[in-house]
């Protein structure tokens, strides 16, 4: 046979691959008017889609949850580039690989032809793997796009970041999953004459889907399967197996969703921070680092505006590991809203903040002889301890005297505010800085 004609037999292997492949695979889009969901970068005169129709896509880190077309992107920037496509996986590509990849880019280049680098879990690259990109990619020997699930400002070489543009790709909305559903029961690389798609369970696989494509038509195609020709809501759920939340412990999404937690807490809004607790509990969060985070934010969100959170924070935690999931759900709760519903004051935070960036900035004095340690005879005889004033022996127990550093003896750092508990601190506060009496009216 020789090489110009039709190899029969392996036109017959690559239809039954494509018959075979995941409905996610085999509905995945060819050209960038098919992407849907990604309308700031790809629609009509969006930077991407202006530079993959002009063949000049400079080097990228696509960045994105999982699902939301990074993979597809760089494909779409496979077929409609005159260069060179070379597609390698970070968890299996070797530093030998790299080099390879480069020898034949510089070897094509000579010949006038340049060479795309798609690098799938680019975060998954070591140090040294990643040097082994620079000088190719700042030449442009290569255009490399990576694609990444991680934050790549963490996880990618800040020489590298700095040789390339971030894309964030965001997971997809409602319409844009529906629109792929709907694409995917309609079209013949799809099921298209194969099964009904009835509203509610459409409705129910967009929401199950929580942004992913892949996920979305993973869901579509098992219901498909284990349906009589009509994918309704109970055949969704039995094939989901529960509803799916996206949410990785030690990934964007863990951290995503402790912060809108503590923000939502800070915020006074309990039905937010109930619905982002419910979250990492659902996903599997260890409840004990829940409950630290908490007692932070009992101390830096509420403070003195109402010290009995901090109580209320730390009985929470101790709840928590002496009870364990699921009852200690009940306890985060509990001191959840406590902390959603306190008076809030960060003057105790920014306090010890601002001591520290003033010692930071001038120093540490020597405290005064007179509150320096005086119980050892031969510290005594420094002076230790000499002209302390017993506070207890004066009218009201307070000292007229500022016990700071003579070096600092103007230096205010705690700022009470007037809510809550706090605003009685403050008006004693008040009194405590502005009276030169002995003898303070308190």
């Amino acid at each position: 046979m020789s090489a110009d004609e039709p190899d029969l037999f392996s036109d017959l292997v690559e239809d039954r691959l494509r018959q075979d492949q995941p409905l996610a695979a085999r509905m995945r889009p060819e050209a960038v008017e098919d992407i849907v969901g990604q309308d700031a970068l790809l629609g009509p005169g969006a930077f991407l889609a202006t530079a993959i129709a002009e063949d000049r896509v400079p080097s990228l880190i696509l960045y994105g949850p999982p699902g939301c077309g990074k993979t597809t992107l760089a494909r779409v920037v496979a077929r409609s580039t005159a260069a060179a496509f070379e597609e390698r996986s970070a968890v299996s590509a070797s530093l030998a690989d790299v080099r390879g990849v480069i020898a034949a880019a510089r070897d094509r280049l000579a010949a006038g032809t340049a060479t795309v680098l798609f690098l799938d879990e680019i975060h998954r690259f070591n140090k040294a793997q990643q040097d082994a990109l620079l000088p190719s990619v700042e030449d442009g020997l290569i255009t490399l796009i990576g694609a990444t699930t991680e934050n790549p400002f963490y996880e990618v070489n800040s020489a590298l970041i700095s040789r390339t543009r971030v894309v964030v790709l965001e997971p997809l909305d409602a319409s844009a999953l529906g629109a792929l559903l709907d694409r995917a029961t309609t079209d013949p690389r799809g099921l298209s004459g194969q099964v009904q798609l009835d509203g509610q369970a459409r409705e129910a696989i967009v929401t199950r889907a929580a942004g992913d494509a892949r996920q979305a038509l993973n869901l579509l195609e098992a219901a498909a399967a284990a349906s009589d020709g009509t994918v309704t809501v109970a055949v969704v759920d039995a094939a989901s197996g529960g509803q799916k939340v996206v949410y990785d412990r030690d990934g964007d999404a863990h951290y995503d969703t402790i912060s809108a937690y503590i923000k939502s807490m800070r915020g006074s809004d309990p039905d937010a921070a109930l619905y982002y607790l419910a979250v990492m509990l659902h996903a599997g969060e260890d409840p004990k680092y829940i409950a630290r985070r908490i007692i932070v934010a009992a101390s830096e969100d509420v403070g003195n505006a109402d010290p009995q959170a901090l109580d209320v924070a730390v009985a929470c935690a101790r709840a928590v590991e002496f009870v364990g999931m699921p009852e200690a759900r009940i306890s985060l709760a509990q001191a959840t809203t406590y902390l959603a519903l306190a008076p809030k004051s960060n003057a105790a935070y920014k306090g010890i903040d601002a001591a520290m960036s003033y010692i930071r900035e001038r120093g540490a004095e020597r405290p005064p002889l007179a509150l320096r340690d005086g119980s050892a005879p031969n510290k005594r005889h420094f002076g230790h301890g000499e002209g302390y004033h017993y506070p207890h022996e004066f009218p009201h127990g307070v000292l007229d005297e500022s016990l700071l550093p003579d070096g600092a003896k103007d230096a205010r750092f705690y700022h009470p505010t007037d809510r809550g508990r706090e605003g009685e601190l403050a008006g004693r506060l008040e009194r405590l800085r502005e009276s030169d009496e002995k003898e303070r009216p308190f």
